[in-house]
Parts: C-alpha cells; sequence; structure tokens
C-alpha cells in the first residue's frame, strides 16, 4: 500500500528490508523482495508528483565541469524513469574485461553474473521477449566502428506502470514524502541498527530492518553515506575516500560538422566503437551519432528533460539552463555528437558542504572533473571516425579544434547519467561495495542502482542497472532464507 508520510506514520516494529529511494532500481527490489515473501519499506523523499519542496533538496554547488545536477534528477515516486527517453543497449564482455587506464581496476565479476538477468531486466522495461538490438546502418570500414544497437523501451514509467503492485503487493509497504535524513551505525555488531526518517515538518523517527538498500541515485547515495556520523566514526567511510570518488557520466561531444556526399543516404547514422578499436587505442568506448542539420532534434534524455524543463522554468527560476538544452544551432549540413565513457577518476567526485539542507542534511557539492584519459578518447573516436568518413566516400568532416588539440578547452554536455560514486571492487582499496553490493565493512547496508558501477561504458545505465538490482534481489534472498535455515 501506498501511504502519505506526512499524513500517516504507522510504520512496523521492524522489516525484513528497507529500501531508501523508490526509482526503478528501489521499485524493482521493492516488488521483488515482498513477492518473495519478506516484510519490505519503501521509502519515497518525494510525492507522487513533482514538487518544489522535495526537488529543492537536490540543490548542490559544483566546482567543476557543469552537470546541472539539480536539473537533470527527479525527486519524487518513479525517480527519474519520470524523464527516462526509454534507450536501452546491453552491456558487452569487454565492459568486464577491459580494465581502465591507471591504478583503479574495473568490474570484479566477469559479464557472465548479469548476462542471464537480461531477460529479466527487459520485461521490466516493456522490451520484447527474446528481441534482437537492433542497428540502424551499417558500420564503417577499418574495424574500429561497428553499427550501434539498441532497442527502446515505450519508455516505462516507474510509478505508473507499476502503481497497482504497488499498492497491493503483499508485505510491501510504501511511503510517499519520506525522507531519510541518518543512516545509524553500530560498530560493535556491524552492522546498520536504523534509519531516521523525517516529514517535511521535521516529525522524525528510527527505522529498524534486518537489511537495508541505499537506491537514491549516484549522487544521493554517496550523499547518504558520508552524511552518516556514526559511518564516518566507525571508519566505514571517510570524507576523502572511496565514497563520492569516481563519479562518472557520459560525454556528450560535438565533434563537428559534415557535408554528406550527393546520392548518400540522408538517414541518420549511429556507430559504436569496437573492442579492436578500444584494444588498438588504449581508449574509452563511444556511440557517435551523424545527423542531417535539417532532421536534427533534441533526442534521447536531453529532449525529455528539455520539455520536462520548459514547463518549470518560470517556477525554479532557470530558464538560463532551460537555454542550454532548448536551442540547437550549428554550422555546415550536418552534425556528429556522441556518448563516450568516462573513465574512473577519485577527482570526480561528490562531497559534502558545510551548509544544511531544509530537513539538516548536509548538502552536495560536485566536483565533476576528466583526465587526460578521457581527452584521448574523444581525440581518437573523432580523429578515426574523420578518417573513415573520407575513406568510405561519405563526406567530409570538420573537427572541432578541440577534439585534436587537448590544450583547447572542451565544449561538452552531460548525458544525465549519473554512475561510479560507490563503485564496486574486490576489496576496500578500490570500491565502496563488494561483489554482492555490499558496503565494505557493514554486514546488512548495501546500495542499488548506477552508483555501483565500476566502469560505465558507453551504454545507457538504466537497463544495465536493473540487471545488477534483478540480481540483488535473488542473493538478499538467498541469504535470508540461508539464515532462517540456519536458525531453525
Amino acid at each position: 500500500m501506498i501511504n502519505d508520510y506526512q499524513q500517516q506514520k504507522t510504520l512496523r516494529d521492524s522489516y525484513d528490508f528497507c529500501i531508501v529511494g523508490a526509482g526503478p532500481a528501489g521499485i524493482t527490489l521493492g516488488l521483488r523482495l515482498a513477492a518473495a515473501g519478506w516484510s519490505v519499506l519503501l521509502a519515497e523523499g518525494g510525492g507522487r508528483e513533482h514538487a518544489l519542496q522535495s526537488q529543492g533538496l537536490y540543490a548542490c554547488e559544483s566546482t567543476g565541469l557543469e552537470l546541472y545536477a539539480e536539473e537533470t534528477r527527479l525527486r519524487y515516486l518513479g525517480g527519474t524513469s519520470n524523464h527516462w527517453a526509454g534507450r536501452c543497449r546491453p552491456f558487452t564482455p569487454s565492459d568486464f574485461t577491459l580494465a581502465p587506464p591507471g591504478e583503479l581496476p574495473g568490474w570484479p565479476i566477469p559479464y557472465s553474473e548479469i548476462e542471464g538477468y537480461l531477460p529479466a531486466a527487459m520485461e521490466i522495461v516493456d522490451l520484447p521477449s527474446g528481441a534482437e538490438f537492433h542497428a540502424m546502418n551499417t558500420g564503417l570500414n577499418g574495424g574500429d566502428f561497428e553499427p550501434d544497437r539498441f532497442l527502446l523501451s515505450p519508455p516505462t514509467r516507474f510509478a505508473q506502470k507499476y502503481a497497482t503492485a504497488l499498492e497491493q503487493t503483499k508485505g510491501l509497504d510504501v511511503f510517499i514524502n519520506c525522507n531519510c535524513v541518518d543512516l545509524e551505525f553500530d560498530t560493535a555488531s556491524g552492522r546498520l541498527a536504523a534509519v531516521v526518517l523525517s516529514d517535511y515538518q521535521h516529525n522524525r523517527q528510527r527505522l529498524v530492518a534486518s537489511n537495508f538498500i541505499l537506491a537514491t541515485g549516484a549522487i544521493e547515495n554517496a550523499r547518504q553515506l558520508l552524511n552518516s556520523q556514526s559511518l564516518l566514526a566507525a571508519g566505514v567511510v571517510s570524507k576523502k575516500g572511496l565514497v563520492g570518488g569516481c563519479f562518472m557520466e557520459h560525454l556528450n561531444i560535438e565533434l563537428g560538422t559534415f557535408i554528406l556526399k550527393s546520392g548518400q543516404d540522408p538517414e541518420p547514422r549511429q556507430y559504436y566503437t569496437t573492442d579492436a578499436f578500444v584494444d588498438e587505442y588504449k581508449a574509452g568506448k563511444g556511440n557517435v551519432t551523424a545527423v542531417l542539420l535539417a532532421d536534427v532534434q533534441t533526442y534521447g534524455r536531453t529532449a525529455e528533460v528539455k520539455h520536462f524543463l520548459e514547463n518549470l522554468a518560470c517556477d525554479m527560476g532557470i530558464s538560463s539552463k532551460v537555454e542550454f538544452v532548448a536551442k540547437f544551432s550549428c554550422p555546415g549540413d550536418g552534425v556528429i555528437s556522441t556518448m563516450i565513457e568516462q573513465f574512473p577518476n577519485l577527482q570526480s567526485r561528490i562531497s559534502l558542504l558545510d551548509e544544511k539542507d531544509a530537513l539538516g542534511v548536509a548538502k552536495v557539492n560536485v566536483n565533476w572533473a576528466l583526465s587526460a584519459d578521457d581527452r584521448h578518447t574523444i581525440k581518437c573516436i573523432g580523429s578515426e571516425l574523420a578518417q573513415q568518413f573520407a575513406e568510405m566516400d561519405l563526406g567530409f568532416v570538420k573537427l572541432n579544434d578541440f577534439v585534436y588539440d587537448t590544450s583547447i578547452p572542451l565544449k561538452m554536455a552531460p548525458h544525465a547519467h549519473h554512475m561510479g560514486t560507490t563503485r564496486m571492487a574486490a576489496s576496500p582499496q578500490y570500491g565502496v561495495v563488494d561483489a554482492n553490493c555490499k558496503v565494505f565493512g557493514t554486514e546488512n547496508l548495501y546500495v542499488a542502482g548506477s552508483s555501483i558501477f565500476a566502469k560505465g561504458g558507453a551504454s545507457n545505465p538504466t537497463m544495465p542497472l536493473l540487471q545488477f538490482a534483478v540480481r540483488l534481489a535473488d542473493h538478499l534472498d538467498a541469504k535470508m532464507r540461508a539464515a532462517s535455515g540456519a536458525a531453525a
């Protein structure tokens, strides 16, 4: 049943699971764990619809590249699925076998650990069973770019699709306007003892559960951990450690313009870097889209954000930021844009400010930063693409100077794909959660969503994060059944 915490605060004395955050990952976990017979509290800080009071708690500062972090996240039931564009592409084996440059490792698990959960994730986002991820076009010569393969979800709006299930699933208590303001860790037992919940009038209570799961997005998951004084005191979290570090986004780079030769197919072309390209250039992966200017429209997540922001610009005072996504003016006959992988980088991080929000939780500073390896990826993708266009006699490409000259400041934009702030690793030396998404140094605190990504790849994160969520639900169900059997 869905309850409004502002009006009704009757909770059970204890739950098997407390899940903080009711976006795609949280809703998926809540429904699956409750269906398995466990008692579950799903706590969502926002209401059923967008409200400035809730959205205002996402206000943050930035000392790095502009992320538009306040505007591209949604804080109400269903989370950011409420403006998801629906693009789906799975990870591939090489995302798990190719390590990033530098000292940080990649995934501590093989691709096979999530491969079997792809059908379940596809069903969750309304993709046909057994559907093939298809290509719009053929690839390029040279073996560096293959056709991008993807499917489009309707897109699934989780609050709407699962409304009946959230109301009627036995054992599941959903509370909206129910904000988590603290995590209470017990050093003696190594367990999270409780979360502190609050309404918007600062009425608070402790919620006890056997297991806790943070599913509030990459920025907020890190914020919740860093805000807990008991986790800091126990050494589970440190302000300059890995929690909040390695914040990753997908890089939206305007590589340049092109003129398509007469007789060539004018349809949009989408390419994806091959494993051979990544190996040859020691670069990251990337999707490249070439679209004639006459056909250019804001697309994907940016289109959904654009429409959403246009309706809210006056109320929120963000007309200048709407201009960023609403206007499009480029020279030439066509434009080449990207969705490029960002490598994990400890300097790209989420940290806390001394200033508190309206509920007394420390506000966030986002320092979104790129590395020399990221600039290398952009340069290699742009240069090789231009060369392939010329060799195949498709047309003429003019790269922007910042693509090949890394001394020039980069012109870029975010994709609203926040990842990596509680990265998965084999040990706490390199990450925040283990292979089963459990926070190192704790016995019962887990993290869900794309904040666990050790590498971001160049795939849209929604469907892969659902694969991990289903995997986590299976693991926690098995863990609880094993514990029940041992107790019996």
